[in-house]
């Protein structure tokens, strides 16, 4: 499990083959990956409307992977509190340094 701020944001079982991981995603974009990959299917166990989970086969592009990644953070740093949204904005800009 990947969390931010105690949510998560991903989830996978490391150790599980065919490797797969669960993403938050737009509603509408999270449809159109699914009619687009066969390897993108609704969240396994997760609410289907918000989640993908994506099996890690090759035929899903790493680049598009990386994206939904970093979109699924994006969701769930958007629904945080204002305060938790700047305290992670200190903690990546001390980390800059």
């Amino acid at each position: 499990m990947f969390k931010v701020a105690g949510k998560m944001f991903a989830l996978s079982a490391l150790g599980a083959r065919p490797l797969r991981v669960s993403v938050k995603c737009d509603p509408d974009l999270a449809i159109q990956l699914r009619l687009d990959h066969a390897a993108i299917t609704a969240g396994y166990h997760l609410n289907k409307k918000h989640w993908n989970t994506v099996v890690l086969d090759g035929s899903v592009p790493d680049q598009l992977v990386r994206e939904m990644i970093e979109d699924s953070y994006d969701l769930v740093v958007a629904g945080l509190s204002r305060r938790q949204q700047e305290k992670l904005k200190w903690v990546a800009l001390s980390q800059e340094s």
